[in-house]
């Protein structure tokens, strides 16, 4: 499984909007590097700030 997605793909993912996915990756600090997001570092910043939604169980 990847480990650095697009936003589209994290937003899928988490549950979330595009647009917040960009917003949260701004303000919590979170590089958007060439187009992709780091998930772990993404949804890590998530919970740290106490913002995270409950992801779907993964197959």
């Amino acid at each position: 499984m990847a480990n650095h997605l697009t936003p589209t793909e994290l937003a899928r993912e988490a549950g979330l909007e595009r647009r917040e996915v960009i917003s949260k990756c701004m303000e919590m600090g979170v590089p958007i590097f060439q187009g992709r997001i780091d998930k772990a570092l993404f949804l890590d910043n998530l919970r740290r700030f106490g913002v995270a939604q409950p992801l779907p169980a993964e197959a």
